[in-house]
């Protein structure tokens, strides 16, 4: 197999989309083999281990390091995070949804640029950089960690769409017994 395993592996991108383009994104991602990497629910409640703080500081910190990103709802959940993402570049294509931001923080974290390669500004590219990030410092602080090679997106379509999905990602922690990605 070597370098080639994966060569006729169908991409889980949409074909024909240009993922620098202005829209909305729920995005999940899975730790590998879905391990309980990030804490536990307790009480319909997600108890943060250290690698889910990380993995939680680090999504509010995409903002910081990607232009034109604004960040909706977010959840970190014991094997998984989802969350929204909008590109919204004032001269891109004017397809992203008009939606607002209030539950991240302001203020970018000190000390270093905790981000690399936002060149493109694409979903992957993004996605790949926070990726990068928490592992980078789940292993400078010997946290288990380890994430799904790939990652799920869904372009959000309408605001019904955005408020269903919104609603989701709200409600994980509570659903927790019934969802999917629960090892």
């Amino acid at each position: 197999m070597g370098n080639y395993q994966y060569k006729n592996r169908k991409t889980p991108r949409m074909q024909n989309w240009d993922y620098t383009q202005n829209a909305a994104y729920f995005i999940t991602i899975c730790t590998a083999n879905r391990e309980n990497y990030f804490g536990e629910i307790i009480d319909d409640k997600m108890i943060l281990s250290p690698t889910g703080i990380l993995a939680d500081v680090f999504w509010h910190e995409i903002k910081n390091h990607a232009k034109f990103v604004e960040l909706d709802e977010f959840v970190v959940m014991p094997n998984h995070i989802h969350g929204i993402l909008i590109l919204n570049n004032p001269i891109g294509t004017g397809h992203a949804l008009s939606l607002s931001n209030a539950n991240a923080p302001s203020q970018p974290l000190t000390g270093e640029n905790r981000f690399q390669n936002i060149g493109k500004n694409s979903v992957s590219a993004i996605i790949g950089s926070y990726k990068s990030a928490v592992t980078k410092h789940a292993n400078r602080l010997k946290l288990p960690n380890e994430w799904q090679t790939r990652f799920h997106d869904h372009i959000i379509r309408n605001d019904d769409d955005f408020d269903r999905i919104k609603n989701y990602i709200a409600n994980n922690p509570k659903n927790w017994k019934d969802d999917k990605f629960k090892k």
